[in-house]
């Protein structure tokens, strides 16, 4: 990590709620949903917190097994983790592109939508100990271990395993794998169903043999487009820059389908460039899926 639990690492810097708000609605929102509450790409951010959590430092309903899943807020203990984060990882297409004063803001707006700072908040490298001591899970992170984050956040002497390090017969060389054994490779369902269909990765479709051709076959490739002038390296820099080739390859199908699949769906009609464009700016589903797109 970049940014430490007590601080050191965290840039100068400061974001405003109402300045996160901005950012978090143009670059957040689509996959995140307008209140962090979505659940549509990634699991919820918010929810699941109280007043008396943000008192206490401790989340109720973490105990409470009918409480249904468990949000960021819920189990995050420093806010320190959630700015190193957002700094280097978010947004998710364009990942490092937020300016410090930016992360400062989205971690602003994502604290507020939990109830954890005011509406007139402002997140800087001066009140981010302001901020870790209202977060609602705080003390819920074991620290008795004399181990990472270090001696400053916990008095223990010693770490709290009992292992013994065994130096001896050590393996020469270990083979590295992925299996899936025959016993286990139904016994929870089938993977294919319960991966998430953002990405290019999918689960295996357990319910048939190893080896096995997919459920479903892949339909044969649309015929290549008519050649369009244009700057052959330019369109593929403006859809990575929009964030386009997250969910749709040049050629092949990610979340949604590929341009070289689109391309060959409509090459006959007339008004392609227009009937797309209308697509793109409404967003929607159903013609290629039930994956929403989000409007643009």
């Amino acid at each position: 990590m970049d940014v430490r639990p007590d601080f050191k690492g965290l840039p100068a810097g400061s974001g405003s709620v109402s300045q996160g708000q901005d950012i978090w609605e143009s670059k957040c929102a689509s996959c995140h949903g307008i209140f962090g509450e979505s659940n549509e790409v990634f699991t919820p951010l918010v929810g699941g917190t109280s007043a008396e959590d943000v008192k206490t430092g401790r989340v109720a309903r973490l105990l409470d097994p009918t409480f249904p899943g468990r949000t960021t807020l819920m189990k995050v203990a420093t806010v320190s983790t959630l700015w190193d984060y957002i700094n280097r990882a978010m947004p998710w297409t364009q990942p490092k592109s937020l300016k410090p004063d930016e992360v400062y803001a989205v971690t602003a707006y994502l604290l507020n939508m939990g109830s954890v700072v005011p509406d007139n908040f402002v997140l800087s490298d001066k009140t981010m100990a302001e901020a870790q001591a209202r977060m609602p899970n705080r003390n819920g992170m074991n620290l008795a271990h004399a181990l990472w984050p270090g001696k400053g956040l916990t008095q223990a002497k010693a770490p709290d395993t009992k292992a013994v390090a065994c130096m001896t017969n050590c393996v020469a060389e270990a083979k590295v794998a992925s299996l899936l054994p025959d016993f286990a490779r139904n016994n929870h369902g089938n993977l294919a169903e319960q991966n998430r269909i953002v990405g290019a990765q999918h689960g295996v479709d357990t319910t048939r043999p190893a080896g096995a051709a997919p459920a479903v076959a892949l339909a044969a490739a649309p015929a290549a487009p008519k050649p369009v002038a244009t700057d052959g390296a330019a369109v593929p820099a403006l859809l990575g820059k929009l964030g386009c080739l997250a969910c749709h390859g040049l050629d092949s199908k990610l979340v949604g389908p590929g341009f070289k699949e689109v391309a060959g769906k409509y090459s006959s009609r007339t008004d392609t460039a227009a009937y797309l464009a209308g697509k793109i700016r409404a967003g929607g589903s159903g013609v290629w899926g039930q994956v929403p797109m989000p409007p643009q």
